[in-house]
């Protein structure tokens, strides 16, 4: 097996230009895709349509290519994108793929392995599910079954892990009242927030980060003490149930990339930025050497404004600020951070970490070709 990925960027949320220029060139076939996880323009809210759009016309690039039903894409293919490029970010999509015939196959307990991808769906979750303890445990069991799908035994090799999940709607909520059933919240924006939470939790107890048994309803969204180091987790409406994608290494995968991870402290953290590509083999002093620039896939990074409204001892006003929301600021300050140690604003930073890593960081990976 032999795992692949593609950067491609964007011009619109309905641009696959680029990628349909790799699959024209025999680059990888269509049918070998395995996920894609991107950036849209959108605003990252409940109303980013961006994040569907461009599920779909990628659906229709995949189909067009490889004669596969856009049902059998969408069973088969998560495609997962965060939305709002705010600053200097640019659009952009990174596609997985897994040829089964390619590159010959790795042997357990070899030093051939290298990077593998996982994925997983699980089943739909009803309004009144959703944000609760049935909606963690049910993404516990998709991260499982993805961790498995990519051949990782050793939990130590898993360095990032993507789950989409969905949003509460006016309808979705109203569904729920129609049955006499309670939702978490009637706040849709909100409800973001506890579809991260349940995520990120199901993360941690699937890689073992999180003892189950201190996980409930009570600490959702608001134990920050509780956190997965590798977890990232997003929202978008245009789902209910978990699209997950697990990113790691796997001694049974014939692929000339490596990825792994550090973890941000803070949003000005570029220290673990730095981490991050010295431990994928890249020569960082300062800034990641520009021999080695050419070696860089992507950064995959979840970030989050410090809860107690400063960093580093200085007052920040992302909280307060009623016109943008703070996913939006952190997302366009964290990428200039990554940006300025990688020289590369192509790069995949989602903002909204609740227990995502430290309460005022995240995880950065970093996913290069072997040297």
């Amino acid at each position: 097996m032999k795992v692949s990925a593609f950067k491609v960027g964007m011009g619109a949320p309905d641009d696959v230009s680029e990628g349909r220029k790799l699959l024209e060139a025999g680059a990888f076939k269509a049918e070998h895709v395995a996920a894609i996880l991107g950036k849209t323009e959108g605003n990252g809210g409940v109303n980013d349509y961006t994040r569907a759009l461009a599920t779909q016309c990628f659906q229709l690039l995949i189909a067009e290519k490889s004669g596969l039903t856009m049902d059998d894409i969408a069973r088969k293919v998560p495609i997962i994108w965060s939305g709002g490029t705010e600053g200097l970010m640019s659009p952009h999509a990174t596609i997985f793929v897994k040829d089964p015939d390619g590159g010959g196959h790795g042997q357990k307990g070899s030093n051939a392995g290298g990077f593998t991808v996982g994925t997983a769906y699980t089943r739909d979750m009803t309004p009144e599910e959703f944000g609760t303890m049935a909606h963690v445990q049910s993404a516990a069991e998709g991260v499982k079954a993805a961790i498995e799908d990519a051949g990782i035994d050793d939990p130590a090799d898993i360095h990032f892990v993507q789950i989409k999940t969905g949003a509460l709607t006016t309808e979705r909520i109203k569904d729920a009242y129609s049955r006499n059933a309670r939702v978490v919240t009637t706040d849709t924006y909100k409800s973001m927030s506890y579809a991260r939470s349940v995520a990120a939790l199901g993360i941690g107890m699937a890689t073992g980060e999180i003892d189950e048994g201190n996980v409930s309803e009570a600490v959702i969204g608001l134990d920050t003490a509780i956190f997965s180091n590798v977890a990232s987790a997003s929202s978008g409406i245009e789902l209910m149930n978990c699209e997950i994608i697990v990113l790691g290494n796997s001694p049974r995968s014939a692929s000339d990339l490596i990825i792994d991870h550090a973890v941000m402290k803070d949003a000005i953290d570029a220290s673990a930025v730095r981490e991050a590509l010295r431990k994928v083999g890249l020569e960082v002093d300062g800034e990641l050497a520009e021999r080695d620039q050419g070696r860089l896939v992507n950064m995959f990074v979840k970030c989050e404004p410090d809860p107690s409204g400063n960093t580093r001892g200085r007052r920040h006003v992302m909280f307060e600020d009623s016109d943008i929301n703070y996913t939006r600021h952190i997302r366009g300050a964290v990428n200039a951070v990554v940006a300025s140690v990688t020289g590369d604003t192509m790069c995949y930073i989602s903002a909204g970490a609740e227990h995502q890593g430290p309460a005022s960081g995240g995880v950065v990976a970093a996913l290069a070709r072997k040297a």
